[in-house]
């Protein structure tokens, strides 16, 4: 995104009749000398025009630098995963009255973006790495669509292919870097930024930019009647606990200038959340943000080839393969194998056994962690297992005839406890 003059106070959403993209972009930094702020609107900033040199001098200014080239999409056909019941939502296993299209929307997540608006009505929240350290949210919503979400924020090259998993979505955000406007251009994606037109966006009087720019869910909805309605992804649910697991109340990993954290509240049944440092607010209630599920999805994450004009490369997650992902509900947690074959497939998430790992029925977050930077989860102990009633003596009197029948290999005088899997999770796991 690009960083307006200084002069500028508040500019003008585009209208629907722009003949191109022109970043508009987040509103300059405020007076605020915290290096959150500075550091939040560099990295939504657009590189600056390239000079006029010649290839010998360029090398010189700017090194080299490794870059990941993004590949075309991937025109595969999407691979079967397995299908919720009907009249129940496949991105949160709660009941739904019926399946309605999928608005992602990107937020801001730094202190300054708090409390957010809309986030408690998502169906699926994704936390992603950016710039410098810091790190956005994406908010997948279906089920319930707000009429007030935000504070929005810019687009980034991961989005191109992590949403592509849901068809063709709505996609709202506030801006990019100019070199992306091809690629989400390209994207599986219908554009309801204020690029394509201004309609739903608004600005805050009462927060101060760039945190201040919302949008009302519903009229992105309207502006994609085409968009892909919520289908099976490979999402499973159960309110039933699954075997195995060992003790994880607490879940938390940092970056340069972020961190989020997850903390089992037994009372409800969820995980309260953190963001940087501080609860994640709500604007709706003074619950604040909460999540059923957390799985942290280790992947691999490299360099990608846009810069911000500050020199902050935009670090590319691969969500297509396969990896690690540690999967937290009801205090617990499991070591899974997450596997995407293609851009057009949805995730699933495989126990030990190859079964698939059932999440609890609501709002679910999946952190996006770089497999080099692992997660700290604890306390990791087995948990306590239920004795097994015992039987009530019996008289030998009371013992009727016994029919001569052979004893299996298996089978045993007594009834078997079987006690949980040795410990396979571990705090320091960072993936394939």
């Amino acid at each position: 995104m690009t960083v307006l003059p200084s002069t500028l106070a508040q500019p003008p959403l585009p209208s629907s009749t722009s003949p191109s993209p022109q970043p508009t972009g987040s509103l300059p930094p405020t007076s605020s000398s915290s290096p959150e702020a500075s550091i939040s609107a560099s990295a939504d900033a657009s590189p600056t025009p390239e000079a006029t040199a010649s290839p010998e001098a360029s090398r010189k200014a700017k090194p080299k630098r490794a870059e990941t080239v993004i590949p075309p999409p991937d025109n595969r056909p999407a691979v079967p995963v397995p299908a919720n019941p009907i009249g129940m939502s496949p991105l949160t296993g709660l009941p739904i009255g019926s399946r309605k299209p999928v608005l992602v929307m990107k937020l801001d997540n730094t202190r300054n973006a708090q409390p957010h608006a809309g986030l408690i009505d998502a169906d699926v929240v994704y936390v992603e790495e950016v710039e410098y350290g810091i790190t956005r949210l994406a908010a997948v919503f279906s089920s319930r669509i707000p009429s007030r979400v935000g504070p929005i924020r810019s687009a980034r090259i991961t989005d191109i292919d992590l949403f592509a998993q849901y068809g063709k979505p709505a996609f709202g955000y506030s801006g990019a870097q100019r070199k992306m406007f091809p690629y989400l251009r390209a994207a599986s994606i219908y554009d309801v930024s204020p690029y394509t037109s201004g309609t739903g966006y608004s600005r805050d009087s009462r927060r101060r930019a760039p945190y201040n720019l919302y949008f009302d869910g519903r009229k992105g909805v309207a502006r994609a009647p085409k968009a892909t309605r919520a289908h099976d992804m490979g999402f499973v649910f159960d309110d039933v606990v699954p075997d195995g697991g060992l003790n994880a109340t607490t879940a938390s990993m940092s970056w340069g200038y972020a961190s989020a954290g997850f903390d089992y509240d037994k009372k409800d049944d969820e995980y309260r959340i953190s963001l940087n440092g501080q609860p994640a607010r709500a604007e709706e209630w003074s619950g604040g943000q909460r999540a059923s599920t957390v799985v942290i999805q280790y992947v691999k994450q490299t360099k990608s080839q846009f810069w911000d004009k500050g020199g902050g490369n935009t670090p590319h997650a691969q969500t297509v393969g396969k990896g690690t992902a540690m999967v937290l509900r009801d205090g617990r947690v499991w070591k899974t194998t997450w596997r995407r074959p293609n851009a057009k497939s949805g995730t699933t998430f495989t126990l030990k056994d190859g079964s698939l790992m059932p999440f609890k029925p609501g709002q679910l977050w999946v952190v996006l962690l770089d497999r080099k930077r692992p997660a700290t989860i604890t306390p990791l102990t087995k948990p306590k297992v239920k004795p097994s009633p015992k039987a009530t003596p019996t008289s030998p009197a009371s013992v009727g005839p016994v029919s001569a029948q052979p004893v299996l290999p298996d089978e045993t005088a007594t009834p078997r406890v079987t006690s949980p899997p040795s410990p396979t999770a571990s705090a320091t796991d960072s993936g394939d």
